[in-house]
C-alpha cells in the first residue's frame, strides 16, 4: 500500500468535491434541506458527494471499507476503512456562511494513514499522511509556535443537539474566554483542525463528534508537529467523541479541561 499514492489521489478527488460544492452553492435551495434529527441538517449536496467519493475511493484501495456521516456505504469488518464527511459545515453550506469543507481519511483500526480536508471558499487543500509531514496545497506547514493560552487564539465547536453535559462546558470556556486572545466557533471541526495544523489556531477542542469529523484533520495536525488527545489526555479521540488538538499549549489545554470535565 503506496500511501503517497493514496494521498495523491486524495487531494485529487477532493478539488474535484470542491468545485461540485461550489457549483451547488450558487444555485442552493432551502426548501431540499432534510432533518436527520435535532439540528441535524442534510442536503442532496452530501449525498451526492459521498457516493462519488465511494465509488472513486473503492478503485483506489478495493478492500478498504468505510465510515461515513450519510450512511451511503456499507460497514464492513475490516479495520482499513475510509471515514468520509462528504460536506463538513452543512449547516454553514445551507445557511451561505463560506466555511464548509471535505474530509476524507484513511484508518487501520485507530491508525491514521492519511487524510485530506479542502476547503473550497479558499481553495486550500490541506493533507498528510503519515510520517510525510503536513500541507496547504503544495506548502509545508506547521503549528504555532505560540507557548501561553494567554498569547492564544482558540476554538471549539458548541453542541447542537446533546446538551447534557453544556455546564461543565460552559465553565470551560468561561476560563478560556478570559485567559486567551480569543475563542471562536466556525460550524466545521475539520476546518478548525486544518487551521490548529497550519498555526492560525494555538488549540481546538470540542466534545460530541464523530469520526468522521477529525480523522483526517487529526492526523494533520500531528504531522504538523501538533499533539491530539481526548480530554483526558488519552488517546482515544477518534472514537471518543471529544478531541484537543493543539501545538505546544496541549497540555496546558488539558489542565484547563480537566478542572470541569
Amino acid at each position: 500500500m503506496n500511501l503517497e499514492n493514496i494521498q495523491k489521489e486524495v487531494v485529487a478527488l477532493s478539488l474535484e468535491c470542491g468545485a461540485f460544492m461550489q457549483k451547488e452553492a450558487e444555485s442552493f435551495d432551502y426548501s431540499k434541506v432534510e432533518l436527520k434529527g435535532k439540528n441535524d441538517l442534510v442536503s442532496y449536496v452530501d449525498k451526492e458527494l459521498e457516493i462519488m467519493i465511494a465509488n472513486r475511493l473503492k478503485k483506489v484501495l478495493p478492500e478498504a471499507g468505510f465510515i461515513t456521516e450519510e450512511g451511503t456505504q456499507q460497514i464492513d469488518n475490516n479495520p482499513l476503512k475510509w471515514v468520509i464527511d462528504p460536506l463538513d459545515g452543512t449547516t454553514n453550506f445551507i445557511h451561505g456562511l463560506p466555511v464548509y469543507c471535505t474530509s476524507i481519511a484513511l484508518i487501520d483500526a485507530n491508525e491514521l494513514l492519511v487524510g485530506v480536508v479542502y476547503e473550497p471558499s479558499r481553495n486550500e487543500c490541506f493533507h498528510a499522511r503519515k510520517g510525510g509531514g503536513a500541507f496547504c496545497n503544495d506548502k509545508r506547514i506547521h503549528v504555532s509556535k505560540l507557548n501561553k493560552i494567554s498569547d492564544s487564539l482558540l476554538a471549539t465547536g458548541f453542541p447542537f443537539y446533546d446538551f447534557e453535559k453544556i455546564g461543565n462546558y460552559v465553565k470551560i470556556l468561561n476560563e478560556l474566554m478570559q485567559n486567551a486572545h480569543g475563542l471562536r466557533r466556525l460550524g466545521s471541526a475539520a476546518v478548525d483542525l486544518a487551521y490548529v495544523a497550519i498555526g492560525r489556531y494555538e488549540a481546538y477542542f470540542e466534545y460530541n463528534l464523530n469520526a468522521w469529523d477529525l480523522a483526517a484533520g487529526a492526523l494533520i495536525v500531528q504531522e504538523a508537529g501538533g499533539t491530539v488527545t481526548d480530554f483526558s489526555g488519552g488517546d482515544n479521540f477518534v472514537f471518543g467523541r471529544e478531541l484537543v488538538a493543539a501545538n505546544s499549549i496541549h497540555t496546558e489545554m488539558i489542565e484547563v479541561i480537566k478542572k470541569y470535565w
